[in-house]
């Protein structure tokens, strides 16, 4: 078939290829990236969608404006209030299949053949294959503990003169990493130098463990005149309530929603209402909350057992930095003692053992770090947790 030649510029997630290994009974898997499902609210789930099928059913169950059913929009408007977003009106965000679509969103409306985007490394895989898919030049930011290194982005941004920049500052997939305060303000003040658009991912802020992260670069922007205007921000419903429900934001400047919404409309009319009208009456119920609570201190408990258990049974052979938040644990095989270093080949050992993980390559744009690889503790209890690292030992010192 003559398919189209922007499908040269991508191949299969490697991710995906993976999961295709894990039918192996007995497998201990780190490799997905999603929330567990035991923790979903069912309870309050079945709460909200009774009262959208209670209260407005007609509208529950019918068509819907391509921008998002106005009752989810004014609590989206009303939960970003809460975490220190100024002035946004319900109007100022569009309602999106998830925050993947708004990322596709972006990529539709801004990025042309050639033109230059830059990511961190690494980022969100799934970013750089939409990116690519519309014919960007993708470029990469290096990044530290704490998030993308400012001085090196505003050096790219100068030679590259980019569409856009985006970031997942908050507790990064996969690196978990944090981007401090003052480098936020950083990139708000850069936005505004080079007249450059910055796309803030935020799938994973409110998974935080003890302290409190910085306030989103959307919350800050009202610190930094102007810098509004070259903001884009993502969020998502998909790791604090339910991938399943498909219901993500996005907030950006007039112009860009408005374009947003019109190729919205191209691609599914609108984002399911039954969905929408589900998650605007379960922020309603005042919920939210006491869900954040549980499953943050699950996870603070699991990615602790995690980082616990990598330091007893690897050693070092393997170095990271805890993570204060987000799904992930970010490491690097370090290849002492003439162990393995390459995360493709211990990917493969560990499979063998019975356990599984991501190799860190397929996150990097450019010049990948092979040593790398990504593990998730989300769905595994602290048991599960512990013998999949002994595991992953064994594997590492075969």
């Amino acid at each position: 078939m003559p398919f189209a030649d922007r499908l040269n510029n991508v191949e299969t997630s490697a991710i995906r290829e993976l999961f295709k290994l894990l039918g192996k009974p007995g497998i201990i898997s780190f490799a997905g990236g999603f929330p567990d499902s035991a923790m979903f609210d069912v309870e309050g789930i079945k709460e909200a969608v009774n009262a959208a099928l209670t209260q407005d059913p007609g509208a529950a169950l019918q068509y819907g404006a391509t921008e998002g059913y106005n009752p989810l929009r004014e609590q989206l408007a009303a939960f970003m209030a809460g975490k220190g977003v100024k002035d946004l009106a319900p109007e100022g965000l569009i309602v999106t299949t998830g925050s993947q679509q708004a990322l596709d969103l972006i990529g539709k409306t801004l990025i042309g053949p050639g033109d230059k985007v830059i990511v961190e490394a690494p980022t969100f895989l799934a970013t750089i294959q939409c990116f690519r898919l519309y014919g960007a030049d993708v470029i990469s930011a290096p990044i530290d503990a704490n998030g993308v290194q400012t001085d090196v982005l505003e050096k790219l941004m100068a030679e590259h003169k980019p569409k856009f920049v985006y970031l997942i500052p908050t507790f990064g997939n996969p690196s978990g990493a944090l981007l401090g305060l003052e480098r936020r303000k950083k990139v708000l003040e850069l936005a505004v130098k080079y007249q450059t658009l910055i796309v803030e991912d935020d799938p994973y802020g409110d998974l935080y463990f003890n302290a409190a992260p910085p306030p989103s670069i959307l919350a800050l922007s009202s610190q930094v005149p102007g810098s509004r205007d070259w903001l884009a921000h993502c969020g998502t419903m998909s790791k604090v309530l339910s991938p399943g429900l498909r219901v993500g934001w996005m907030v950006a400047p007039p112009e860009l929603l408005a374009k947003a919404t019109m190729c919205k409309q191209f691609s599914d009319a609108h984002t399911s209402t039954f969905a929408q009208a589900t998650a605007a009456q379960y922020l309603k119920a005042g919920r939210m909350p006491a869900t954040l609570a549980h499953v943050r201190k699950v996870y603070a408990e699991r990615a602790q057992a995690m980082g616990n258990a990598l330091r007893k049974d690897l050693g070092d052979a393997i170095e990271f930095v805890q993570p204060q938040g987000g799904l992930f644990v970010w490491a690097r095989l370090t290849g002492a003692g003439g162990k393995v270093k390459d995360g493709n080949e211990l990917a493969r050992r560990a499979i063998e053992k019975g356990v599984a993980f991501v190799p860190g390559a397929p996150f990097y744009a450019n010049n990948p770090d092979l040593s790398t690889l990504r593990l998730s503790f989300a769905t595994a209890d602290v048991g599960k947790i512990e013998e999949g690292i002994g595991r992953l030992g064994q594997a590492v010192h075969a």
